[in-house]
C-alpha cells in the first residue's frame, strides 16, 4: 500500500541548516533507538518525541524547540533507506553533501512565510509538509469524530486547512484475503494526506502510515493497497533538486523515487483512515471510497505485472544512466576535438595559400595582403624607378582618354 514515512509531529525545515553542524549527535542517540531498530521503531520513538518537544506544547521552553528540530533532523535521516546506509558508512559528511528534503509544519508558518512556501510549491519545488501536532494529538486521546465507510462507497468531503476527517472501513475476513483498496481523489486537485491509524490499547489512535497526494494527469490522488503483494510508491521530492540542476537527471531518477509500501495486507476488523487537509490557504475538497479487490482480480494482476515491470526497468536504467554518461562524455570528447581540429586545418591551410601566394612575379596581390596596407614594390627597384613607371602608365592613361574622345567628335 502506499504508506511513507510517518511525521509524528511537525517540523521545520530538516535540512542540515536546522541542526548546528557543530556537537550534532548521533541520530540513533537522538531518537534512543539501536542501529539494528526496525522502520516502525524509529517511527514509534520519533512520533512520541515529537509530540513531547513540539513548540506548540512548549512555548516558554526554548530549549524544546531546538529538541524538536534536532529529533526532526534525526528522524529525516533513519527514515529514509538510502540516508540511513550512507550515514551508517561515512556519517553526517555522506548526509552533508547529499543535501536533505525540506519539511515544514504549515500550522506554526507565519502568513508572509506561507505564502512564499505556496509560491514555491506552485512552481514546482517540492515542499514536503508534516502532520499537525494538534491532530495528532486528538487521535492519541480518542477525541475524534469517525465516520463509517462501506467498502464498495464513496464519501465526498471538504476539510480545512491542517484539519482531518476520519472514517472507519470494516473489512472481513474474506474481504481481507482478497485484498482492500483505499483510495482519495480531488477533482479540485487540492493537496491532502491520505492516513491510517493503529487502535491504540488505551483506546487512542497511533498513526502508523501516510499517503501524499500527487497529481495525475488532472486529479490530485493518493492511495493505499493491501493486495497481499508488494506495492511501491513515487515519491517525486526524491532527488528533486539533483534533477533541477541536471535535466537529464530528471528521466534517469525518476523512478529512483520508487519506495516500498510497508504494509501488504491487513487483518479482518475495522480499521480507521483519515483524508488530512494539506494545503496552504484554502479547504481540500476529496473523495474517499474504500473497495474490495474480489471485484477487481483483473486490475489487481494488471498492477502486480507493472510493479515488476517498473522495478526491472528502475535497474536498466541505472545501468544504461552508466552507459549513456559515459558515451555522452565520449561524444563531448570528439566534438571539442572536432572543433579543434577544423580550427587547425583551417589554419593550416590560410598558411599554406600565403606562402604560395608568395610566389608570384605580380605584386599586386601579395601586397593587398601586407601586414602595413601598402603596395609592394618589386625586388631591386627604386623609388625613382617606382616613380619613372607611374608617370608612363599616367601619360598612356591620358592618351587613351584623348584617343576615345576624338572619336566621339
Amino acid at each position: 500500500m502506499g504508506g511513507s514515512k510517518i511525521e509524528g509531529g511537525t517540523s521545520s525545515s530538516s535540512s542540515s541548516a536546522a541542526v548546528p553542524v557543530v556537537n550534532r549527535r548521533d541520530p540513533y542517540e537522538v531518537l534512543n533507538v539501536s542501529k539494528d531498530s526496525s522502520d516502525q521503531e524509529i517511527k514509534s520513538a520519533y512520533r512520541k518525541l515529537a509530540l513531547k518537544y513540539h513548540p506548540d506544547k512548549n512555548a516558554s521552553n526554548p530549549e524544546a524547540s531546538e529538541l524538536f528540530k534536532e529529533v526532526a533532523f534525526s528522524y529525516n535521516i533513519l527514515s529514509d533507506p538510502e540516508k540511513r546506509r550512507q550515514y551508517d558508512n561515512a556519517g553526517f559528511e555522506a548526509i552533508d553533501a547529499e543535501g536533505t528534503d525540506m519539511e515544514i509544519d504549515l500550522s506554526n508558518l507565519g502568513t508572509v512565510n506561507t505564502m512564499f512556501a505556496a509560491l514555491f510549491s506552485k512552481l514546482g519545488v517540492p515542499i514536503k509538509t508534516t502532520i499537525s501536532a494538534n491532530v495528532l494529538e486528538e487521535a492519541l486521546t480518542g477525541s475524534i469524530a469517525v465516520k463509517p465507510l462501506s467498502l464498495g462507497s464513496s464519501i465526498s468531503g471538504k476539510v480545512d486547512k491542517q484539519s482531518a476527517h476520519f472514517f472507519d472501513v470494516t473489512v472481513t475476513e474474506e474481504q481481507a484475503k482478497a485484498g482492500i483498496v483505499v483510495r482519495v481523489t480531488s477533482t479540485a486537485q487540492s493537496k491532502f494526506k491520505l492516513l491510517y491509524f493503529e487502535k491504540d490499547v488505551g483506546g487512542g489512535y497511533n498513526l502508523s502510515l501516510q499517503e501524499d497526494s500527487e497529481k495525475t494527469g488532472k486529479v490530485t490522488s493518493a492511495g493505499m493497497y493491501f493486495l497481499h503483494f508488494q506495492v511501491y510508491r513515487l515519491d517525486s521530492s526524491v532527488n528533486a533538486l539533483e534533477m533541477a540542476k541536471d535535466p537529464e537527471a530528471a528521466f534517469f531518477k525518476r523512478l529512483e523515487g520508487l519506495q516500498p509500501c510497508e504494509v501488504m495486507e491487513i487483518k479482518a476488523g475495522t480499521h480507521t483512515f483519515a483524508v488530512y487537509g494539506d494545503n496552504f490557504f484554502k479547504t481540500a475538497s476529496y473523495t474517499i471510497e474504500a473497495l474490495c479487490a474480489a471485484t477487481y482480480e483483473s486490475t489487481t494482476h494488471k498492477l502486480k505485472e507493472v510493479e515488476q515491470q517498473i522495478l526491472r526497468k528502475r535497474t536498466d536504467l541505472r545501468q544504461f544512466e552508466t552507459d549513456y554518461r559515459k558515451a555522452l562524455a565520449q561524444f563531448q570528447e570528439v566534438t571539442n576535438r572536432y572543433t579543434q581540429e577544423k580550427q587547425n586545418v583551417d589554419e593550416l591551410l590560410k598558411q599554406r595559400e600565403n606562402i604560395q601566394s608568395a610566389f608570384t612575379s605580380n605584386k599586386s596581390v601579395l601586397g593587398s595582403k601586407a601586414s602595413n596596407g601598402g603596395s609592394s614594390r618589386r625586388e631591386g627597384s627604386s623609388p625613382r624607378e617606382e616613380g619613372k613607371e607611374k608617370s608612363a602608365k599616367k601619360r598612356w592613361f591620358n592618351l587613351s582618354l584623348k584617343f576615345t574622345g576624338d572619336k566621339k567628335v
